[in-house]
Order: C-alpha cells, then structure tokens, then sequence
C-alpha cells in the first residue's frame, strides 16, 4: 500500500470508521472479491524498495516514514513500536517486552533479541497460589501488581539501535512524543476493546481517568486522546536512553505503582537496574527447501512451529489443498504433538535444561511423523521422548496464556529484515498504568503449579526467570536470503497462524495476503478451533466424523507478513484487525 493510500485510512479512523470498513469500501471500487472469511479481505501489496506491515495505520506510517527517510529496519522498529504503544497500548508498549528475530544484510545471518520479561529477584514458585497452596484464579492473579514482569522492550528497542541503528536515536522517539500531545483519535477496535473491559480498566484510577470521560464512560470513537504521562516519559528516553527508564524516577514511579497496588507485586529497583537484554542462535527447521527460523527458548514457537513443519513435511498436503480435511487432519494432530512436547519440555533453557536440539532432530521428528500415518484423529497424544544430553524428569505445564500481543514485520531498502512480536501479555496488562503506559501481566505466563506428582514443572515461577511464550517472530529464508518475513499476536494459538500461512504460502500457492485471510483452523490440545464466520466452518462435520471435538469461535490473529521474491516487495497485513502495509 503506497502512503497516499494510507489517508483514506486514517481519515476513515477520524470519522469514526474502522479500517475493516475503508477496506470494504476500497473493495467495492475495485480491489479483487474476498476469500470467505466473512469480513472484508485485502488484496497483497507490492513495492520495490521497502516495506513494513503493522497492526495500526499510524504506528506503520511512523515506520514508513523513517524508512522513506534513509533508516533502516532497526530504525523503523523503534519509531513503529513507541507508536503502537500510544495508539495500541491494549497490546504492547514500555511496560511490556518483545522477541525481536533480525537479518543481517552486511553478515547475510540470522540472529534473534530476547527482550522478555523476567520474574523479579523476590518472586518463588508459589507467586499464583493462595495461603492453602491453592492455584489463584486467572484474574484474581493478573489485576494489580503481582503479575508485573521486569519489562524489557525499551532496552530492547534502545539496544539493538546502538548496535545496529543508523539514524539519531532522539529522532526517532519524537513523532510519538508529538502524537501523544496533540493527540489521536480513538479507534473502532480500541473503543471496543475499552468497552470489553470497563470493569477491570475502572479498578484502578490512573488507567480509568485515561480510557473513560468525566462520567465513567469509554472515550468515543474518533475521540482525539492525549497522553502528556507518555510524552514526557519519552522525553526523557529520548534524551537519556533506556537508562531513564530503568533507573531513576520512572523507574521508582512503577516500582511504587506495583508494590502499593490493591494485588501488590515484587518488583524492585533492583529488577529494573539489573535487566538484560540477550542475543541468542535463532532456532531453524528446513521445510520444502526453506529455512523457517525463529525465537528459541524462553519462547516454545520456533520449536513447535518447527516440530509442525517437519511433522507434516512427509505428506503431500500441497496436492491435497487447503480445503482438504485430510490436510486439516495431518496439521491438526502434528499441532497436537508439538504441543505435548511444549508442554513438557519448554521453559527458559537459561533455568531449566531443555532437548532443544533432539525435539527438532530428523530422527525423532520422523519418528513422531509415522503417528500421524492412519486416516482418523490421534485417539490420544503424548509427549515424545527426544534425544537428551543429560538427563531430566519434567511434569506438564499448566499455564495460561491470552491472546492480546502484536506483530510487525520490516524490510528495509539494504535487504535487513525484522520480524518482531511485541506484548504487555492479556489485553490492557495488568491494568496498572504508570508514566502514561501499561505495566505487563506477563507472570501469569508461568505455570500457576509448580510440581505435578512430585515432579517439578519447567515453566514454573523462579527468581529472575523468563516466562514461556508463543510468540514466533519467523524469518523464512531462500538460499540464504530473506524470503518471508512472518508473526502474529493470539496467545498461544500464534503458533499455529504462524504455521499454517507458511503451509498457505509454500505448499498451497497463496500469495502472502490470502494465506493471511485464509480462515484459521487451530488445534492445540485435542479440540479443532475453527474461525466463526468463515469458510472453515464447513470442515465441521468431516472433522467431527474423523473424531475430533469441533468448537467455533472467534479466531483474531494479527498476522503481518512481507514476501521478498524476485526483487519484489509482497505484504499482507491481517484483515482481523486495523493494521495496513506501506511500501515504496
């Protein structure tokens, strides 16, 4: 999408339409009819030079401009992120963190960036349960200031600018900061989402005098909101870098904020001093004469994204087709595998030992792959044994993970690519607000329980520990260059929109936009997931005779997308949510 384009767009959002609908109308003038995903679709965009694709028209236009302005894609994630954290501040933002996966053009290498947040140095592995040892319930534990992680995007963002940036890092934090003054309208999707979540958000008065007028009501749509508390707390960023985040008065001011909350929490000064960012190998898998690469422990997506890949790699579902239930069979029980071993195996491998290697080695994924050799659903699913270097007894997780988060994906006129999945964890966090942005719940990713049996559980709360996640920031590369660049938000079903719009693309022959818009089918742990609304809910009853529990519901990915082939740009951004593509 060219950056005229994008006017009509925010004009739209200023009158009070949702982007859902300036698409629609851009259909009826000419864009190519939908695939039925029961909303309006959007065709695939082309550019030459750069592109990026993001969940907010604003926060892409940001990422444009700074592109268009001769920086790079690391220079475009800064400007594009501080940006979704004022305008989409539901899904991200400073007091949240991020996995960000990063090609090198100079290098032609793969690396990625754990910006993850950590469990504060006073937490224990009974953090979730009450006095009696009882597991809390879900939102009795993220309200307040016990499920607040160490954040960890601002250094993430400022670190890997002092690396790999090539643009003034003060230039890059002003068009927020003028945003968050002057103001922006409020959109359909955040006015909903606000509505959705009046009780919560009014629970605390800082974050209920922000998002609601005098009289206790949401802000309207097209409402022009200003945000002074995020402008200033930039300011000082911009000026003194992440050092003013995470020493000093801001800092002391979100300590404060979660240790005095109602549902009081452990960080400290200390926590926020002593964060780390960590460069890590990406994790990869070849599939169909690709490389898919992604984030490595402490996130389980490029391993389960992997394990899916290569489980199904030995079957030709490209001959079958995306409306085959036998494809939907073969992806189906290979997510349900992949997600036994998630659930054994996955944690922060800087805690707990992991088989990273065994859970991905051709041996064991042939191994697994023969399961899915019969013609009916698996009757049960197991974690598999991987080849270990040592040895460990690990118990199933039972951890929670919602499906707020964000994605966007970068690529810059020098061929660098970012692939970035960026969150504050359930919509609105914690719902503790201070210096004008949301502290995270990013705790409650952690396994509630910390032993089942007698046996411990990898993902349980530990002092300065990283939570598991589902977040897949992917690079896909072709002959050792960047061929698509991939993520999505949606807990821990990320994984499989992940999955299945690189099946889409490789195997089935969509372009990256209708991979995107293909209606999801998700199953994660034994129940098929398939998208309300759609043309996926006609494999119900094949699904239901094949002898799966079928449920419909509403399946809001966020997938951004950029395909380089050619010399050409291609980008897709979700049609689920509000975000657009920019390119020249």
């Amino acid at each position: 999408m060219k950056k005229t384009k994008l006017v009509s767009l925010i004009s739209g959002i200023l009158l009070g339409c949702s982007v859902v609908q300036v698409q629609a109308q851009e259909a009826a003038d000419g864009v190519a009819p939908e695939i039925a995903t029961g909303i309006s679709d959007r065709t695939m965009q082309t550019a030459e030079k750069f592109m990026i694709s993001a969940a907010n028209p604003l926060a892409a236009q940001a990422g444009y401009d700074v592109l268009a302005a001769g920086g790079n894609a690391i220079d475009a994630m800064v400007a594009t992120q501080l940006m979704l954290g004022l305008v989409e501040p539901q899904s991200s933002g400073l007091g949240g963190g991020a996995f960000l996966v990063y090609f090198d053009a100079n290098s032609a290498s793969v690396t990625t960036f754990d910006g993850r947040e950590t469990a504060p140095f006073a937490a224990t592995p009974t953090l979730f349960q009450d006095e009696q040892g009882e597991k809390l319930k879900f939102w009795d534990a993220v309200v307040g200031g016990r499920s607040v992680g160490t954040p960890g995007t601002v250094k993430l963002m400022y670190e890997t600018h002092q690396q790999l940036g090539s643009m003034e890092w003060a230039a890059l934090v002003q068009p927020a900061i003028e945003l968050a003054e002057a103001g922006f309208p409020v959109s359909e999707r955040l006015n909903q989402l606000i509505s959705n979540d009046t009780e919560r958000l009014s629970v605390h008065p800082d974050t209920k005098a922000y998002f609601f007028d005098a009289d206790g009501n949401p802000h309207p749509v097209g409402h022009s909101l200003k945000n002074q508390a995020y402008a200033d707390t930039l300011r000082a960023i911009a000026e003194r870098g992440a050092d003013a985040f995470y020493t000093g008065p801001i800092a002391q001011a979100m300590v404060d904020k979660v240790q005095s909350a109602g549902n009081p929490g452990k960080l400290s000064m200390a926590d926020l001093s002593q964060y780390s960012i960590k460069e890590r190998e990406p994790v990869c898998v070849s599939y169909r004469n690709h490389d898919v690469c992604g984030m490595g422990p402490p996130s389980s997506g490029a391993l389960t994204v992997g394990q899916i890949l290569g489980l199904v790699e030995p079957y030709d579902i490209a001959a079958m087709g995306a409306t085959s239930v036998e494809s939907w069979r073969l992806i189906g029980d290979a997510s349900r595998l992949a997600f036994a071993d998630r659930g054994r195996y996955m944690a922060d491998s800087d805690y707990v030992p992991m088989p990273t290697e065994g859970l991905l080695g051709p041996a064991y994924l042939a191994e697994r792959s023969a399961l899915l050799s019969g013609d009916v659903a698996l009757e049960s699913v197991e974690p598999g044994e991987p080849e270990w270097d040592h040895a460990m007894l690990l118990a199933d997780d039972e951890s929670i993970e919602f499906k707020s988060t964000s994605h966007f994906s970068i690529v810059d006129a020098d061929g660098n690519a970012v692939s970035i999945t960026t969150t504050i964890e359930n919509g609105f966090g914690s719902r503790l607000m201070s210096g004008g942005f949301l502290l995270n719940n990013e705790l409650t990713d952690f396994s509630f329980a910390t032993h089942k049996e007698g046996i411990p559980i990898a993902n349980r709360v530990e002092p300065g520990k990283r939570p598991r996640s589902s977040m897949s920031p992917t690079i896909v590369l072709k002959n050792n260059k960047p061929y698509m660049v991939v993520g999505s938000p949606g807990g821990s079903r990320i994984i499989g929109y992940v999955a299945k719009t690189i099946i889409a693309h490789l195997d089935w022959g969509m372009d990256v936009q209708e991979a995107i818009n293909l209606p999801h089918a998700v199953n994660r742990f034994g129940t098929y997931d398939l998208e309300e609304d759609t043309g996926s809910t006609s494999l119900a009853i094949e699904l239901e005779a094949l002898g799966y529990e079928v449920k419909v519901r509403g399946l809001n990915s966020g997938l951004h997308a950029i395909v380089i082939d050619d010399g050409k740009l291609m980008g897709g951004a979700d049609p689920r949510r509000e975000g657009v593509v920019l390119g020249d």
